[in-house]
C-alpha cells in the first residue's frame, strides 16, 4: 500500500512539474539578418520559413528584432547583416529585403558568369598567401555587374541587375548571417547563436 501510494505521488509530481514546465518552454526564430545595431544591441532577423539552413526560405514577414543577451556566455559572435535573401541563377531571379518599403523583392538578373563547386579556400574566393577570404560583393560600376559568393551553394556568380537597383548600396547583395535566436518574452533574445560564424551554415 506505502508503495503504491509513494509511486501515486511520483507521478502527480512528475506530472505537476511536466505542467509547469510547459511555462517555461521558450522559442526559437531562426533566420537571416538584416540589421544588427551595434550601440543599440538589436538584432533584426527575417525568419525561415523552411528552418532548413541547406534549403532556407525567408520570406516571414514583418522582420523580427530582439534585443541582444547581456550575459557574453549566452551570445555568439556580432552577426552580419544584409538583404540577399535567395539567388537562384537557372531561374535569373535574386530576391532581396527592400528598406525601403519594407517587402521582399524578385528581381531579374541578366547572368554574365557563374561559376559551380567553387569551396570556401578556392583561390577564387581566398586569399591564401593572406589567409583571408576575398570580399564580396563586388560591385563593378564600369561594366554595371555584381559578383556574389554563395558558400551554402559553393557558387560564385556575376550579374547585371535593373539599373533602378543598381544604385542600392552593397548591402543589397550581400547575404547576412543567419542566427538562431531563443526566447520567451518578444523582443528579448536569451540565447543568440550566430550560425554562420560556426562554419555549420554557408551563406
Amino acid at each position: 500500500m506505502n508503495t503504491r501510494r509513494i509511486l501515486l505521488g511520483l507521478a502527480i509530481a512528475l506530472l505537476t512539474f511536466g505542467v509547469l514546465g510547459c511555462d517555461e518552454y521558450g522559442k526559437v526564430d531562426q533566420g537571416r539578418v538584416i540589421a544588427f545595431d551595434k550601440d543599440k544591441q538589436t538584432v533584426t532577423v527575417i525568419q525561415d520559413k523552411a528552418m532548413d539552413s541547406q534549403n532556407p526560405d525567408y520570406s516571414i514577414l514583418p522582420p523580427h528584432t530582439y534585443k541582444m543577451p547581456t550575459d557574453p556566455a549566452e551570445r555568439g559572435a556580432d552577426p552580419k547583416a544584409g538583404y540577399r535573401m535567395k539567388l537562384d541563377v537557372d531561374k535569373k531571379v535574386i530576391r532581396i529585403f527592400n528598406p525601403n518599403n519594407q517587402a521582399l523583392e524578385d528581381l531579374p538578373i541578366t547572368i554574365v558568369d557563374v561559376q559551380k563547386d567553387i569551396a570556401k579556400d578556392h583561390p577564387l574566393v581566398f586569399d591564401k598567401d593572406k589567409n583571408v577570404a576575398k570580399k564580396f560583393p563586388v560591385v563593378d560600376q564600369d561594366n554595371k555587374t555584381v559578383t556574389v559568393y554563395s558558400g551554402r551553394q559553393k557558387m560564385l556568380a556575376t550579374f547585371s541587375v535593373p539599373e533602378e537597383y543598381f544604385g542600392f548600396p552593397e548591402s543589397t547583395w550581400d547575404a547576412g548571417d543567419e542566427v538562431r535566436v531563443y526566447y520567451k518574452t518578444e523582443g528579448e533574445a536569451i540565447r543568440f547563436m550566430n550560425v554562420s560564424k560556426t562554419d555549420i551554415f554557408k551563406k
